[in-house]
C-alpha cells in the first residue's frame, strides 16, 4: 500500500472569522511546512482587520507569513489569479465559518478565501472544509448536506463542541486537518467524518 503524503504539493489555507480556532489551526500551518508542503495562505478581508481576545489580526498576518515564507493573499484580485496560473494542488478552508459555508454552497463569491475555492472548483481540484460554526445543526445543516455531496468537496472530520450549552455548534478537529488534505489529494474523504463528542 502506497503511504499517501502531502509533500511537495502546493496547498492552500484560507483562514475565516472562527478566531477562537486560530490557535488549532496554525500548528497544522507549521506542521504542513514540516512535512515539506508548498503553503500559501488566504486570509478573509474581515480576518485581515479584526481584532479580538484571541490575537490581532495584523499579528495573524505576521505569523502566516514567517511560517510559510510565503505573503498571504488578501484580496478578490490576488485570490483570482490561482486558477490561471494553476497555483494551487489542494485548498482547505480552515476554519470555515457558517457564513462562509453557505456562501460556497450557495455560489456567492464575495471574498477572497471564496475566490480562492471557486479557483480550485474550476480547475477540478479539491477544497478541504474545517467548519467551525455554531448554527452547523441548524441553519447551516443543509449546507453542510449539499456540500457533503458536491464533486471535489470534503471535510475535515467535525464534532459537537459543547452539546450542552450550544447543541447546534460544531467543529473540525484540526488534528486531522492533515489526513483529509492527503485522502482527498486520492479523491477520498477521510472516515469518520462524525466524531463523537469529547
Amino acid at each position: 500500500m502506497v503511504e499517501l503524503t502531502i509533500s511537495g504539493k502546493n496547498v492552500g489555507v484560507a483562514l475565516t472569522g472562527s478566531y477562537c480556532t486560530f490557535d488549532k489551526v496554525f500548528p497544522q500551518i507549521e506542521r504542513l511546512i514540516e512535512e515539506k508542503a508548498n503553503v500559501y495562505t488566504i486570509f478573509s478581508e474581515r480576518t485581515q482587520i479584526t481584532d479580538t481576545r484571541f490575537g490581532l489580526a495584523k499579528d495573524f498576518l505576521k505569523k502566516a507569513e514567517e511560517i510559510t515564507d510565503n505573503k498571504p493573499i488578501t484580496s478578490i484580485a490576488e485570490a483570482e489569479k490561482i486558477a490561471p496560473n494553476n497555483m494551487l494542488d489542494i485548498l482547505a478552508i480552515a476554519p470555515c465559518t457558517g457564513n462562509t459555508l453557505a456562501k460556497l454552497a450557495n455560489a456567492i463569491t464575495d471574498s477572497s478565501v471564496l475566490m480562492a475555492a471557486k479557483a480550485l472548483l474550476r480547475n477540478n481540484k479539491p477544497v478541504v472544509i474545517g467548519i467551525s460554526t455554531n448554527d452547523a445543526l441548524s441553519n447551516n445543516l443543509k449546507n453542510i448536506g449539499y456540500l457533503a455531496n458536491s464533486k471535489n468537496i470534503y471535510f475535515v472530520p467535525f464534532r459537537q463542541d459543547n452539546y450542552k450549552d450550544k447543541p447546534n455548534s460544531m467543529v473540525a478537529d484540526f488534528d486531522l486537518l492533515v489526513p483529509a488534505l492527503e485522502e482527498a489529494l486520492e479523491g477520498r474523504q477521510l472516515q469518520p467524518v462524525l466524531l463523537s463528542p469529547k
